[in-house]
């Protein structure tokens, strides 16, 4: 059933066009294929915090704004140690040219002072609503964005999208969090609490990293950490996996997609054909053509 529910949702995007220049010759590509990634240098650093960790960098399209933005949230397994920020200026730069400002958000790891749960999570939320303190002065459309993360930051962008749904009781609660209609996981791992197991043999992460501890304040620490139990978060979620991602593998998309559409929500799964892991935000890669569609669906910018 999964498989053919795969090859389906694989036909209809080839068919609706968004797959038609996609021949796939290239080899999927590799983690060090990934790590070699580059783009422009940003147009702007902005820092939201004191950590060296806690900033944005703002990708401006050329012309005059108001701009759509692609808020990029960057993964490698909520670590230091795969890459990050860097990587993702590979599409930042394949997105200004499409007149679409790129918003790349950096944010303290588990492995860094004060990173994982709360203030991971914290560095996140303050980076999301910097962008609507910061559209008027930077030209940007605050109404139309799409939040796009991949892997770690596939999960951390889901969250981000679900914060409406935070209990007032969390420290992460906020009372008016920017509200995006649309968020793309590339590859996310974003159901905590189902996906341990994955995310242990994917990421070598114990859940306690990722979530923080228990308490009689707060007995379940998945409730303000994965957006699987933020359901329904009134977002459309769609879920883009490479055929060949053994991290987060098709199965886990289409899971996700079950339980969003079980609490109402709408979700949807997108193959990329004979991709891994990291062709998912690659501009370089034969997947793009398939990505970069969906931002453009999402932002409501018509096809090229």
């Amino acid at each position: 059933m999964l498989k053919k529910m795969g090859k389906t949702l694989l036909a209809a995007a080839i068919a609706g066009g968004v797959g038609a220049a996609v021949t796939a010759t290239a080899a999927p590509m590799t983690l060090q294929d990934y790590l070699a990634l580059k783009g422009p240098a940003p147009d702007r650093h902005i820092a939201y915090g004191a950590a060296p960790s806690q900033f944005v960098e703002l990708f401006k399209p050329q012309g005059a704004g108001p701009f759509p933005v692609a808020v990029l949230i960057h993964g490698g397994c909520w670590t230091v140690h795969f890459g990050g920020i860097e990587q993702m200026r590979n599409m930042a730069g394949a997105l200004v040219k499409q007149g679409i400002a790129v918003w790349n958000v950096e944010y303290r790891r588990v492995d860094e002072a004060d990173g994982g749960y709360p203030g991971m999570y914290q560095d996140v939320a303050t980076a999301l609503d910097r962008l609507r303190a910061e559209a008027a002065a930077s030209d940007l459309d605050a109404r139309r964005v799409v939040l796009v993360g991949h892997s770690a930051g596939g999960h951390l962008a889901q969250w981000g999208a679900s914060r409406a749904r935070l209990p007032r009781s969390s420290p992460l609660y906020v009372a008016d969090p920017l509200a995006v209609p649309v968020v793309l996981s590339l590859g996310g791992l974003a159901d905590l609490r189902h996906e341990e197991a994955l995310i242990k043999s994917s990421c070598e992460r114990d859940m306690a990293q990722l979530t923080g501890a228990a308490s009689a304040a707060r007995p379940d620490v998945f409730s303000d950490t994965s957006p699987a139990e933020m359901l329904p978060a009134g977002v459309r979620t769609v879920l883009i996996h490479g055929e060949f991602d053994t991290i987060s593998p098709l199965r886990a998309g289409q899971d996700y997609a079950r339980r969003a559409q079980g609490a109402g929500d709408a979700a949807e799964v997108i193959v990329l054909p004979n991709a891994s892991h990291y062709d998912e935000v690659a501009a370089t890669s034969p997947s793009w053509t398939i990505v970069v569609a969906e931002i453009r669906k999402a932002l409501g910018v018509a096809p090229r």
